[in-house]
Order: C-alpha cells, then structure tokens, then sequence
C-alpha cells in the first residue's frame, strides 16, 4: 500500500476536522501510522512517520511532547486547539505562521512556543477541535493514513461476522448484530445452533420484524446497563439473552442470542465483552464510513467546479468509463441567511444521501453554497423519469422533517462524468427558474424559460445587445401611459396575426391596429424587417420582462 502524505490527509480531512499550524518539512511528509499518546508507558525510540495524538496533554503544554516526538522521528503532532493559525496562512502554505506571535493572543504563550519549538525541530503540528473525543479522531486519522475507506466500512463489517460466530461459540446460541433501527450487520453460521423463524426472517430481510411487543422488548434492552433475558413473543419463537452496545454513552446497536436453554453458564459475561469489542468495530465502521462519505463529497465537489481530473474521478466512484450521469441539486427556500440555515443545510444533505444511498448504494453527495448536490446514475428518455420521482420523494420528505420548502432541479443527463460541470450548471440554473408552485424540475421541462434567463444576462451585459428602439418604446409608454410595448410583444407573438394579437390584449382588432400604427409613426419602428422584428420581440421578452398576455 503506497504511504499516505500529509498533505493527502489534509485533503482527505482537512478544516474543520483536522487543521495545520505548521508543517517545516512540508506537505509531502510520509504519515505512516496514527499512535495515542500514553503518559504511563515508555515513549518510543523510533516511531518514523508516526502521528502523535497529544491524549491528556495541553496545548500550552505540548512543547516537551514536541521534543520527544522530533526525537523519535514523528511526522506530527497532534493537539487540541480552538482555532487555525492566526496569521492567515493555513494549510495551503504547508508552513503556518511565519512566528508564534500571531498565536499568542488566541492560544497562549505556550502554544505559540510549542509551535515555535515544532519548526525548529521540524515537526508538523496540527490541531483538531476542544471538544474532539480523542477515540474518535484516531479512528478517523487511522482510516485515512490507512486509505481504505470501505463505502459501507466493509472491513469492519467483516469483522463484526467473525465477532457475531465467536460470540455465538462462547455464549452457546445463534448470534446477531444490529444498529439501532434494529437492521441486522451480521449474524452467526455455527452448525447445530437453533435459529426460529423471527430470527430466519429477520436475517432473510437484514430487518428486524417489527411489533409492538418487539418495540417493548427493545425499550426495555436500551433502558438495562447490561445483559437481559427477554420471553418469547410467540410459540414459533425462542426466548433471548441481548445486550446494548455502548460507547460513551452513545446506544450504536445490540447484540441477540437465541436462548434454547442450553447457554453457557456464563453466558450473560460472554455476551458483555462481546458488545465491548462490537462498539469499537461499529466506530471503526462508523468511521469508515464517514471517511468514505468525506472523500467522495469532496471529490463530487472538485467535479463541480471541474478541478477534478476525471477518469480518476470515475474510478473512485466506481464508474464504467463512459456512464452517462446527470446532477441533482437541492435547496432550501428561504434559507439563506436565516441563524439556523446552515444547520438546516446539512441536515438537508444527510436525508438527500440516505435516500440516495438506500437507492443507489454507495453515493456522492457534497454541501456548495447552501445547496446540495447528488451525483445521479444517469437514465436517457423514459427511464430517466425514476430520478424524477426520486427528487419529489426527497423534496417531500425533507420538507415534512425540516418544516421548511425544499427545491430541486435536475440538469441535463451527460454521457460522462468530465461533463458534470455542465449538468450542475444545468440544475442550478433549473432552481432559478422554477415558479412558485413548482418544487420539481427537469432541465428539459423549463428549457425555454432557462434558454430565456440566459439570453436575458447576455444581452444586459453587452451595451450593443442591450441597445435598441425597446428602451424608447418602454419610455414612451411611461411618460404618456399608452401600451405600445405591450401590444407589440402581443403582435409578435400571435405570429403578426391582427386578430390573435387583439385576443390576447383582450381588445377589438382594430384599436390593436391602430396601436401599432401609432407606434410606427411616432417612434419610428420598421416593423417590415423580419430581422428588426425578431430582434426587437427578443428585447422586450427578456429585457423588458414582458410577455404576450393582457395582464
């Protein structure tokens, strides 16, 4: 496995998860491994590569800690910080502030010397957030050092397979894991272990059946501090030995064994140390997980904004060269600038990805802007219409679990992944021009308004395109309160047909006549060039914001 670089791992990471204060080697230092600090065990010799977590140590207390790690050939640092470097120069820079004056002020003297010190002995220090749990950025510094970031944490879900058949062998009886929506993660496979049909089903399904005597059951496992015994809920149905599993005080799932009567004495202190060992498998699942979400959201985002070299792009996401995909893109009406908008933003993002993901399975989306943005397997004709219906199905259920409209648009399918940039575009645009009865739209059912806006923005911010015998029109009609303008676009657009143009004024033909007629002598318009008709139809459409209507 190639060795991950700290600059890699700022990419993968980066603010607010993990932030540089300085880096004097710079940013293609080798990161090796991830090791906590422990004040009670011998600090080791050599450790090249190695990233220190400063567990238990201050941050205005770190300079000894710097030493030691220099001395043994660490990479870096770690540390718990409030901030990123006062001076302004980031991660970007690869050095951080250029004196430990500038982090003073914000982080003490301490910090500024422990960076200081860190320079001098060519140490990367970095810092993650105060309120960090330390088990948790190892695990999520680990999963990236060690680049493997499963989609579904599928290393640790095998583990939880094996832990699921050793459980099962210590207690005496049939074993299954579950998270918390009682979804089954793995079970057991050991011959001779009775399995009743709740448990087969339930496998069968990767779903707990639900009931209102299980929902009981299941209050009263999260309510115990440990193992419980549970009845059975029917007569095809054994009882069960179960147990919470914890960590920090965070329910992650449980742990069933099917009771037949023949457990192991001891069977309840088994099934206790097996849930300590599946909490730290979940984590390190969780984290994967996170990890994997982490990159592809960023690797969607670089797509977006088309930094991203593509057919590595395509590889990462797990796309056949040449896969047509198309962008949807999502957002909050009215949110903008409201307190709690961001919040309401990522909240948005996690149920666009779990719709996605529940569809799709592994899935790239990224927050830009106040707007998300889903990568979409993309479908031409007909059966691009399942994406459709998957925008409202997300559309209505954000809406009803934020309290707030929700939007979306759906750009244009693209027939490969270096033409993402065009179908978010697309989509964006597609947002802008959605009315105020629509939340759903598809490029090609608002071409003709999106085409429209677009003409609209060209056309005003060229002097020559903006110029024209409109602006008197408009004027005229201003300052003497005829309708010239109106009655021309109405023309205009019944095709010069007198008779049609007189319906949509909702007037008699001839005071339509007499209209244009004025207009011809008074303003002087050619009305005979089909060019000067064409031209002007377009300005006062776009430009004039004037449609062919009375009203």
């Amino acid at each position: 496995m190639d060795t991950r670089t700290l600059g890699e791992l700022l990419d993968t990471l980066g603010e607010p998860a993990l932030r540089l204060l300085t880096a004097p080697s710079g940013l293609t230092t080798p990161v090796t491994e991830v090791v906590l600090y422990d004040a009670h065990a011998p600090f080791p010799d050599r450790a090249p590569g190695a990233l220190l977590l400063a567990v238990g140590v201050r941050a205005d207390a770190a300079g000894a800690l710097v030493d030691e790690a220099a001395a043994a050939r660490m990479a870096g640092l770690v540390i718990r910080g409030e901030d990123g470097p006062a001076s302004g120069q980031g991660p970007s820079s690869g050095q951080g502030p250029s004196s430990g004056q500038g982090l003073a002020s914000g982080h003490g003297q301490g910090l500024a010397d422990a960076v200081a010190r860190a320079r001098e002995r060519g140490l990367a220090l970095l810092t993650v957030d105060e309120d960090a749990a330390w088990h948790h950025v190892h695990l999520l510094l680990a999963g990236a050092v060690g680049a493997r970031p499963s989609p579904a944490g599928g290393a640790a879900l095998g583990d939880l397979f094996s832990l699921a058949g050793a459980v099962a062998t210590a207690v005496g009886g049939a074993t299954v894991i579950e998270d918390p929506r009682q979804r089954i993660l793995a079970h057991s496979t050991i011959p001779g272990q009775p399995v009743d049909e709740p448990r087969r089903q339930g496998i069968l399904g990767r779903q707990v059946p639900g009931s209102p005597a299980n929902t009981e059951q299941y209050r009263v496992l999260f309510a115990s501090q440990g193992p419980v015994r549970l009845p059975a809920l029917s007569a095809e149905e054994l009882p069960r030995l179960a147990v919470a599993v914890r960590a920090g005080g965070e329910t992650l799932g449980s742990l069933w064994v099917v009771d037949d009567g023949t457990l192991a004495p001891d069977a309840e202190e088994a099934l206790a140390q097996g849930a300590s060992t599946a909490a730290l498998l979940l984590l390190r699942a969780r984290a994967a997980q996170e990890l994997s979400r982490h990159m592809t959201g960023d690797l969607l985002r670089r797509l977006l904004d088309g930094t991203a070299e593509p057919a590595t792009a395509a590889e990462r996401l797990g796309l056949a060269p040449g896969t047509p995909v198309r962008v949807a893109a999502f957002a909050l009406e009215g949110a903008a600038g409201a307190p709690d908008g961001e919040q309401a933003a990522l909240r948005l993002l996690d149920l666009v990805r779990l719709q996605c993901e529940a569809r799709y399975g592994r899935h790239a989306c990224v927050l830009v802007d106040g707007v998300v943005y889903a990568l979409l397997p993309g479908t031409y004709g007909r059966a691009g219409e399942r994406q459709r219906r998957l925008a409202e199905d997300i559309v209505r259920r954000a809406g009803q679990a934020l309290r707030v409209p929700v939007r979306a648009g759906l750009g244009d399918v693209v027939p490969e992944v270096a033409e993402v940039r065009g179908s978010r575009e697309d989509a964006d645009l597609v947002l802008r021009v959605l009315g105020p009865d629509e939340t759903v739209a598809a490029m090609a059912e608002v071409r003709a308004r999106a085409v429209l806006l677009r003409l609209t923005e060209l056309l005003g911010e060229r002097r020559e395109l903006a110029a024209g015998a409109w602006r008197d029109i408009v004027a005229y009609d201003a300052g003497h309160g005829t309708d010239y303008a109106r009655t021309l676009v109405c023309w205009l657009d019944a095709g010069c047909d007198m008779a049609r143009a007189a319906r949509l004024l909702a007037v008699h033909p001839n005071t339509c006549r007499y209209r244009l007629r004025q207009a011809r002598t008074q303003l002087g318009i050619d009305l005979d060039d089909p060019d000067e008709r064409l031209v002007l139809w377009l300005q006062l459409r776009t430009l004039a914001g004037l449609r062919g209507t009375s009203a």
